[in-house]
């Protein structure tokens, strides 16, 4: 009996004061593990900030330029230059005076290392002109109209070891040794050189209009490989003073710039004067061919540098356009110097003022007052890392410049840009190219609009039946059948999204292209089809509905949907040869205009919204599933139908989760990278199309990031493309946490 009294609940023990205590230890225990935790994600997420900026901040920090004095030769004092040339490694220099006489040498203590004369003594230079790539070309007008030809290049000896190698320079004749007399009379006053696999073109301007120029075709021996050039000559006479000129890279155009101010647009082929743009109010002093010899920089008397390339018009007409303009320096233009491997260049003005500026984004970049005054010459590196400029007085000195995200400004970034070959300003996203003329374009406006797109349509796939899914399942689905969908559709969740990119690539999209017209007609059977079954069996009578226990209804939706289905596809044929001229893809390109990639927005739509699907209805049947039924009930007492209790009382009270369900699913959508990689073109266009594919931000991450080179513009663009998805997702995260914390205090009386 006792043993009975004791197993009784009046016979419980109390507690011991230890157990409270170990009790409250784990408790505090488990509230510190959990606030750490809660810290931890902070942490990373912070972290996560912080080294995006850290990657992102150095595209846009300043250029600099840090002077440093080489020296003075007391020979060159007073003597002109009339070109000069700066090696990669800038360790060695080249320097063409007046008197035909080309000196290599050293920076270090300027050092002559070799000497060669370029004509017969007492021969003088007129104008020396460089090849605007990084062919090492140059040509040498003399005062008698004859023009020379030379390239300079460098080897690296290694003989002493890495730590003591020795650049080694030479000179040679690439084309012979012979002279070409473009001006029998004389007077050279511009020159222009261009040299491309097929042709060597040389152009000279001389007083009174004159214009000379030397077609050379080349010819390779298919035995030895010897380079024969057949040359043509060619001549015009302006009624113009001619100032500057230029020639393409392509040979078809050559460009001269008078003192009134215009650029003249010249057809190589019959030398006849295309078009003359009027550029400025004062005289061209200035111009030079950008990297690519496609667009030609002029500068004015008045330090004002434009850019114009050819653009070919409505009828297939080249015309010469003005492009865009750069601020203006403090005075006349006296030099203009492209950079080797990028669309920038330095240009100098006659008060001493040098400016850095870069053509794809329309800015300069660094502008500085050179303390020495103005230089008889200058020569930039190939690299565009240093600057070589001999002065008045025999000395030299070297600008080391620092200057590693040139193309990257807001503009470049986000506004239209008229890129070259263009007909007109575009969002284009184009980051590489197997040549250093080509212009990267990086506009992240496209990549953005993509990522927007296909976030829509996924969405649109994906709300409508996720929520009402969620809401049916919550409220009028039985219990037995719920247990049975609900961790259905949760474990499509754990589907990789690699293997619905794969789906959606290899099998759906093809099968979208010879179906399209049976897909489409699914939108119109089906909602119709199920209205007329939802009709039908409303008017039933009660004794059939009977054998269908309450709850267990959309069990007989499953064969009306595959007949509705197979419905769809049969029409398919007949609704092509009613409306659609029997093919609809060719009525969409002919008659609408729509152009159709096999891979698009609507494949991408169907399968990142099935991607989707599972996360936004879990989430949202849940807060409907957790609305207390006392309000339903309540509601239903009132005398509302189930339909108005659903739509009044419970989803107004689950809105804040439903909403929070939306917002993680538009989240998924937005990063989602592998379905998009696998089921779209990847083309960055901007183009609502449904039958047209996009690039979003995370795709084009995934796509590039491999073949990008560690800290240049394009790896650190990526990285801000990854910024961008971060913040987006951060600042839609945090509104709607806003909107779900103001729902749940709205409704939260109910």
């Amino acid at each position: 009996m006792n043993s009975a009294l004791k197993a009784g609940p009046a016979a419980i023990a109390p507690r011991s004061e230890r157990f409270h205590k170990w009790r409250s230890r784990k408790d505090k225990l488990a509230r510190g593990l959990i606030a750490l935790g809660g810290f931890v994600v902070i942490a990373a997420v912070l972290l996560i900030l912080f080294y995006l900026l850290y990657v992102v901040v150095p595209l846009f920090l300043s250029a600099s330029m840090e002077r440093s004095e080489l020296g003075v030769r007391p020979q060159w004092q007073g003597e002109r230059t009339a070109f000069l040339a700066l090696e990669e490694q800038q360790q060695v220099a080249l320097r063409v005076n007046f008197n035909a006489e080309a000196e290599f040498f050293k920076l270090d203590g300027l050092q002559i290392i070799e000497s060669v004369s370029l004509a017969e003594k007492g021969q003088k230079v007129a104008v020396v002109a460089g090849n605007p790539g990084n062919g090492g070309l140059v040509a040498v007008a003399f005062e008698n109209g004859k023009v020379r030809l030379f390239r300079h290049s460098y080897k690296t000896d290694f003989s002493l070891g890495v730590v003591l190698r020795q650049i080694v320079p030479s000179l040679d004749y690439p084309y012979g040794n012979d002279l070409y007399d473009l001006m029998p009379d004389g007077g050279i006053t511009g020159l222009a050189v261009a040299d491309s696999e097929t042709a060597l073109v040389i152009a000279a301007a001389a007083d009174g209009g004159r214009v000379g120029l030397s077609w050379n075709e080349k010819e390779e021996s298919f035995l030895s490989g010897e380079v024969t050039l057949q040359t043509t000559l060619r001549s015009m006479t302006a009624d113009f003073s001619i100032t500057a000129i230029a020639v393409s890279e392509n040979h078809r155009w050559l460009y001269l710039g008078d003192d009134t101010g215009r650029v003249h647009f010249i057809a190589i082929d019959g030398m006849r004067e295309m078009q003359a743009v009027q550029v400025s109010a004062v005289g061209i002093s200035r111009m030079s061919m950008l990297l690519g010899g496609i667009s030609v920089l002029a500068g004015d008397a008045g330090g004002q540098i434009t850019q114009l390339f050819p653009v070919r018009d409505a009828d297939n007409q080249y015309r010469l356009e003005i492009i865009r303009r750069f601020d203006a320096q403090q005075s006349a233009i006296t030099e203009i110097v492209p950079e080797q491997r990028r669309k920038g260049f330095i240009a100098l003005d006659a008060s001493g003022n040098l400016a850095i500026y870069h053509s794809t984004a329309g800015r300069v970049v660094l502008q500085q007052q050179l303390s020495n005054g103005q230089p008889t010459a200058m020569a930039l590196a190939p690299r565009a890392s240093g600057l070589l400029l001999l002065n008045q007085n025999g000395g030299a000195d070297f600008m080391r410049i620092n200057n590693e995200h040139p193309e990257v400004s807001f503009a470049s970034l986000w506004s239209k840009v008229w890129y070259e070959n263009y007909s007109q300003p575009e969002y284009i996203w184009q980051s590489s190219a197997s040549s250093n003329e080509f212009e990267p374009k990086f506009s992240l406006t496209p990549l953005a609009f993509g990522t927007l797109k296909a976030s829509l349509y996924a969405m649109l796939f994906a709300l409508p039946l996720a929520l009402m899914g969620a809401a049916f399942t919550a409220y009028f689905m039985s219990p037995g059948l719920r247990r049975m969908v609900k961790p259905t559709i949760e474990v499509m969740a754990a589907l990789p999204t690699v293997i619905l990119g794969f789906l959606a690539g290899l099998w759906f999209a093809p099968y979208l292209e010879e179906n399209l017209a049976g897909i489409l007609a699914l939108v119109l059977v089906i909602p119709a089809g199920l209205l007329v079954f939802a009709w039908f069996w409303t008017n039933a009578e009660g004794r059939f509905k009977a054998l269908v226990p309450e709850g267990w209804e959309p069990l007989l939706l499953l064969p009306v949907l595959i007949v509705l289905v197979m419905i769809s596809m049969q029409l398919a044929g007949p609704l092509q040869d009613l409306f659609f001229q029997g093919d609809l893809r060719t009525w969409l390109s002919r008659e609408a205009g729509i152009s159709y990639d096999q891979r698009n927005a609507l494949v991408v739509g169907c399968a990142m919204g099935f991607a989707v699907i599972p996360t936004i209805f879990s989430i949202a049947e849940d807060a409907i599933y957790s609305v207390p039924k006392s309000l339903s009930d309540g509601s239903l007492a009132l005398g509302a139908t189930p339909w108005q209790t659903l739509v009044r009382v419970i989803l107004p009270t689950a809105s804040p989760g439903m909403f929070s369900a939306v917002m993680i699913g538009l989240g998924r959508a937005v990063g989602e990278t592998m379905i998009v990689l696998m089921a779209t073109g990847n083309t960055p266009i901007m183009d609502w199309n449904l039958f047209e594919g996009m690039r979003t931000l995370a795709a084009n991450i995934a796509v590039e990031m491999p073949e990008a080179a560690m800290h240049s513009s394009h790896y650190r663009i990526l990285f801000l493309a990854a910024l961008v998805l971060f913040l987006f997702t951060f600042v839609v995260n945090t509104g709607a946490e806003l909107i779900r914390q103001r729902l749940r205090e709205k409704y939260s009386s109910l």
